[in-house]
């Protein structure tokens, strides 16, 4: 289960349990070691405040031939350090892609939205608060703002 930590007043963000936190422990020293499930990857991003690299597991999409990472749970530590540095790696054992990120904006998420919860929402659902890929355009659009989308362009 998640729990919510923010208030009316905040950005949207659902924290992880121990337990999802424990299997995104997993799930990226698998990336790392070159297992990637269902198309999981680690990112590295650097984060606004320390300048260390922070490493996050990630379910890279694509949409109409273009790639995005989507935050499922909101408006993440990933997302703000993302918005300062623009971009990040992707790894999947020894391969290491370099990125940059522009976020969308809200009116552009929806077709990025829907087919993520095609592929992710036996995962990721519970994060949506009841919308999921067969939820109408205008129920996905409503969430868009809780969950920010960064279309990415792989440099190396």
């Amino acid at each position: 289960m998640a729990s919510s930590s923010s208030s009316s007043s905040s950005p949207y963000y659902l924290k992880g349990s121990p337990m999802n936190v424990r299997l995104n422990g997993v799930i990226g020293w698998l990336a790392r070691h070159g297992l990637s499930l269902a198309g999981t990857a680690e990112m590295s991003v650097r984060g606004r405040k320390s300048g260390q690299m922070q490493r996050i597991p990630v379910n890279p999409h694509t949409c109409d031939g273009e790639q995005y990472l989507v935050s499922a749970r909101g408006h993440s530590q990933w997302v703000r350090n993302m918005r300062v540095a623009g971009g990040g790696e992707l790894r999947v054992g020894r391969r290491v892609r370099t990125f940059t990120a522009a976020e969308l904006p809200d009116a552009e998420k929806l077709p990025v939205l829907r087919t993520y919860l095609e592929k992710w929402g036996w995962e990721v659902n519970q994060y949506f608060d009841g919308v999921t890929a067969k939820s109408s355009d205008e129920e996905i659009t409503a969430s868009a703002p809780d969950h920010p989308v960064f279309r990415i362009s792989v440099t190396g």
